[in-house]
């Protein structure tokens, strides 16, 4: 039997295959000819293609914030990328699955999953909690009540908890990712310096010029369109232009992460933070993010080895151990 992770991202979507590891991490994005739902083309060719023919080219993403928002596009998404890991569609029968969902997700949402491995024709699917595949890819041990804590920011959603192999004992999943800094950034270049960019642009100058760090004066060019005369002209953003909303991004994570941590019972709160905070996902990349949140919670705060990696390997260390995969495994 086939086995397979898969971390179906508002950003990027990653699979990993017992036995390979990682064989694929791609934008979970859909080029559709605009004004349309005609298919162009899908993943990094989908990406790559948009930001070349944005006047004939739309984006579009089936998963928004962890939900699944088009269901046929989903499917035909998921479809394409599990033939290009080799899981054909006779094959998907044969095949077992691990989803990763969101902290808490809802019986809706986890019966929107089971009809896409359905429309896919997938085999057994199991789902478990984000957090727990966080901690599994980083390879921490959670036995005999020791907990763990975990933030975890991808794209489209943040998920935060305290957890054990017994369970979480305190987390949430929010509708909140790097995705939503992104906007922030692009809106603050058009009301600053009158310059219209795509969030794709906006994505890349927080990636180069995002920091956390005060003294931080990384300065990029970024091209766009002026918002009075419509004409392309390219102008030079620095951190230092755009750190408060990087700063607002960062504290609105720790607001929820206090409160997270105010819920835990005090012996728990007090071992999670003499353990230390794990940090994984693309958006806890952000330079300065590990040190800033260390600051403001008084305990160590580290970023995981392979951050945006941490929640597939997680999915991929639970499908290769039934024992794990028994204990974190939720019901749909």
């Amino acid at each position: 039997m086939i086995k397979l992770a898969i971390d179906l991202g508002s950003s990027v979507t990653k699979i990993y295959r017992a036995g390979s590891g990682v064989v694929l991490a791609e934008p979970t994005c859909i080029a559709v000819a605009t004004g349309t739902r005609e298919i162009r083309a899908i993943g990094k060719t989908a990406k790559r293609l948009i930001g070349s023919s944005t006047e004939l080219l739309t984006a579009f993403f089936p998963i928004v914030e962890a939900e699944i928002v088009d269901a046929e596009m989903a499917t035909i998404l998921l479809r394409y990328f599990l033939r290009k890991v080799g899981v054909s569609e006779w094959q998907a029968r044969r095949t077992e699955v691990v989803f990763g969902v969101p902290c808490g997700a809802s019986d809706l949402l986890l019966d929107a999953y089971v009809r896409l491995a359905s429309d896919c024709g997938l085999g057994a699917v199991h789902f478990v909690e984000v957090p727990f595949l966080a901690a599994l890819g980083q390879n921490l041990e959670l036995g005999d009540g020791r907990a763990a804590f975990m933030i975890e920011i991808g794209g489209g959603s943040t998920n935060i908890a305290a957890l054990s192999l017994e369970g979480i004992a305190s987390g949430i999943g929010l509708n909140l990712g790097s995705g939503n800094l992104d906007s922030t950034i692009a809106g603050v270049v058009a009301d600053v310096y009158g310059l219209r960019i795509g969030l794709a642009a906006a994505e890349n100058l927080k990636q180069a010029a995002g920091s956390l760090y005060r003294g931080d004066s990384v300065a990029v060019p970024v091209s766009g369109r002026d918002v009075s005369t419509g004409r392309p002209r390219t102008i030079s953003v620095s951190s230092r232009d755009i750190v408060g909303c990087v700063r607002l991004f960062a504290d609105r994570i720790l607001q929820y992460t206090a409160l997270i941590l105010q819920k835990l019972p005090q012996d728990t709160a007090s071992f999670v933070l003499r353990r230390g905070i794990r940090l994984s996902g693309g958006g806890a990349c952000l330079v300065g993010l590990d040190e800033y949140c260390s600051n403001a919670l008084g305990a160590d705060v580290r970023l995981a080895q392979n951050a945006t990696l941490a929640v597939v390997l997680g999915g991929g260390r639970a499908i290769e151990n039934a024992e794990i995969l028994h204990l974190v495994s939720i019901d749909a």
